[in-house]
């Protein structure tokens, strides 16, 4: 493997220092490297802001010393039980979405993949609907045993689940196409949304406001259990993708060159395919699906780093920045406003640059 490692990377790039543990080995890109320590310090920022605006304004200071537990009083609750609970799952949130987004990409080899364009967001947002009409018109928060804080991201996974299925099986020939993948995705994607919509207008009123608002991209109303149902979910799911990415340098190489190379391509694309639609679902179980995230920070990070792939790392703290830059920018000046709302203002335009861009440049 190791040699395999070496060969394409020699292939793929100029020589670069690399890092090596066991048998696998990572090209150190320094320019990616230093994107992502930025991006890493702006998450930091943001995180304190978002803690600092709401209704009462927190000085800065207090913020920090109630994070790290020297604080007591009215401030330090505010920020420790009130505001904290939302700001980490926006924060999580974005990790997993810009991650996702990024894998997605990298092996379907199409910057117009991610989870909310080939339908994945769509299934998660389908069964976790379909889980919000049905318990709620059952008046019920428990079904077999299975809690309402645990029943919605699964719904949430066995949605996004099934529209991978269906998309793997439709667009699968012989291994996976960027565009074909993008094709069959946004089939895949409008006949799910027609689903939800079906769900919503079959349900109690109440109920379809309520899924309705979870539908924006919402934080109103999270807790800490969603939070740690993400990073529970991120703990388990990051470092599998990240380990993965000395692997998916040679697969971006194509699938030819990735077999003769002694890479199970796949194997390997089912494993990062997996891995996206775990980190998609459990971000859309716990704040909706928030348009144009996995989308445009791939992307994004990518161009600042100056690498061929979006760099993983970098994506998803990308994503986080976005996300709670979003959730800042609604606490100051678009109070009641939803974050999805937000981020769709901003990744729209940029998809449709990107299609036309994309377009300009085929034959």
């Amino acid at each position: 493997m190791r040699s395999a490692i070496t060969g394409a990377a020699a292939v793929a790039a100029p020589l670069r220092p690399a890092i090596r543990l066991g048998r696998t080995s990572w090209r150190l890109h320094p320019r990616a490297a230093l994107c992502a320590v930025a991006a890493g310090v702006l998450v930091l920022a943001l995180l304190v802001v978002d803690l600092a605006y709401g209704d009462l304004r927190i000085p800065f200071g207090d913020v920090v010393r109630a994070l790290l537990g020297d604080a007591s009083g009215v401030n330090a609750f505010i920020v420790r039980d009130v505001r904290l609970p939302e700001a980490s799952v926006a924060l999580l949130a974005g990790l997993a979405l810009g991650l996702s987004g990024a894998l997605i990409q990298t092996i379907a080899r199409n910057p117009l993949a991610s989870p909310d364009v080939i339908g994945v967001n769509a299934g998660a947002a389908a069964g976790a609907v379909g889980y919000i009409v049905l318990f709620a018109a059952a008046d019920s928060g428990v079904a077999s045993g299975v809690s309402a804080d645990l029943g919605l991201p699964l719904a949430a996974f066995c949605g996004a689940l099934l529209a991978t299925a269906l998309l793997y099986a439709a667009g699968w020939r012989g291994g996976l196409d960027g565009r074909r993948l993008v094709l069959v995705g946004i089939g895949i994607a409008a006949a799910l949304t027609a689903c939800t919509s079906w769900l919503l207008v079959t349900a109690r009123l109440q109920t379809a406001a309520s899924a309705q608002v979870w539908l924006s991209g919402s934080l109103a109303g999270v807790t800490g259990t969603n939070a740690r149902w993400l990073l529970a979910v991120l703990t388990l799911v990051a470092p599998v993708a990240l380990w993965q990415g000395s692997t998916l340098d040679i697969v971006e190489l194509g699938d030819d060159t990735a077999r003769a190379l002694g890479i199970r391509t796949t194997r390997a694309q089912a494993i990062t395919l997996l891995c996206a639609v775990l980190l998609a679902a459990v971000a859309v179980s716990a704040v909706g699906p928030i348009g144009f995230v996995a989308f445009v920070c791939p992307q994004i990070a990518r161009r600042l780093a100056g690498t061929s792939r979006p760099p993983l790392l970098t994506s998803a703290l990308t994503g986080a920045v976005l996300v709670l830059a979003a959730d800042v920018i609604t606490r100051l000046w678009l109070t009641g406003l939803a974050v999805g709302v937000v981020t769709s203002l901003i990744g729209a335009p940029y998809f449709i640059h990107l299609l036309i861009r994309t377009q300009r440049q085929d034959p």
